[in-house]
């Protein structure tokens, strides 16, 4: 393999660059019900409640006001973001 015909197998994309992945699926209430857990038990949430129009309610400290994401996706959105955000603060650190 010449070095110009792809990156070397132990080659790993930086993680604190851009995502480039994109959906080809739309997110479940399970997915969401699962980010929504997983968020709240490391504390980067304070609550996520789903409601039964299938709105989320979410807050992130028990001082700030309740938030309404209107869906699954708008759940997986909010997941993603704060994944995003603790990746770069963390890089930022090192």
């Amino acid at each position: 393999m010449n070095r110009w015909s792809g990156p070397a197998p132990d080659h790993r994309p930086d993680p604190g660059g851009p995502a480039i992945h994109s959906r080809t699926t739309i997110p479940t209430a399970a997915e969401a019900g699962a980010w929504a857990e997983v968020l709240v038990r490391h504390r980067l949430l304070h609550t996520a409640v789903l409601v039964p129009n299938g709105q989320w309610l979410v807050q992130h400290a028990p001082q700030d006001s309740v938030r309404v994401l209107d869906g699954a996706a708008a759940m997986v959105e909010l997941a993603a973001q704060i994944q995003h955000h603790t990746r770069t603060t963390r890089n930022r650190i090192r």
